[in-house]
């Protein structure tokens, strides 16, 4: 017969065991290169949705199995501008309005993706931690914000990224 102690022992390490092994099979789901389908964002308050990179947005986001992400999208209307040394003022203010770009260290427990940024387009996303609910739906990755102040408008809005993996 098992002790008391040796079977607590037991059940502690089976649950160890068991929360350990889902979250390798959660991070085993995430990893990987994945391009995107849709990126919009829906104000909170009327459900109103918009693609705000256009409806043919690009993006890759990219979760390493040594826990690093990077995250690039860029509209559909991005300028192309014809010599980078002529490039004007408005023309760098466009090419910065049309993309978001970030990477960091990111940890993954099935449900959510928390990545610390190191390196931004906007440096003020720069030592933050980006919050993404995560569901899978499919063969598709969907990342979803917590609401947040549309910087524009100040409504409360949600954005949300849509993802394929690349084969």
């Amino acid at each position: 017969m098992i002790s008391r102690k040796a079977n607590s022992i037991l059940v502690g390490f089976s649950m160890v065991l068991l929360i350990t092994t889902t979250v390798l099979a959660a991070d085993n789901q995430l990893y990987g290169t994945w391009r995107l389908v849709s990126f919009t964002t829906s104000v909170v308050a009327t459900g109103e949705t918009t693609d705000i990179f256009g409806k043919s947005a690009q993006g890759i986001f990219i979760a390493g199995r040594d826990g690093r992400a990077t995250f690039l999208i860029v509209s559909d209307k991005r300028p192309k501008v014809p010599d980078l040394a002529k490039l004007t003022d408005q023309e760098r203010a466009e090419l910065f309005k049309t993309m978001v770009v970030y990477s960091g260290k990111y940890t993954f427990d099935g449900k959510t993706l928390k990545t610390r940024v190191d390196i931004s387009f906007n440096e003020n996303w720069t030592g933050t931690e980006q919050v993404r609910h995560v569901k899978f739906v499919g063969k598709r990755l969907i990342l979803s914000t917590v609401p947040i102040p549309d910087p524009m408008t100040g409504k409360l809005m949600t954005a949300v990224a849509t993802w394929e993996r690349i084969k």
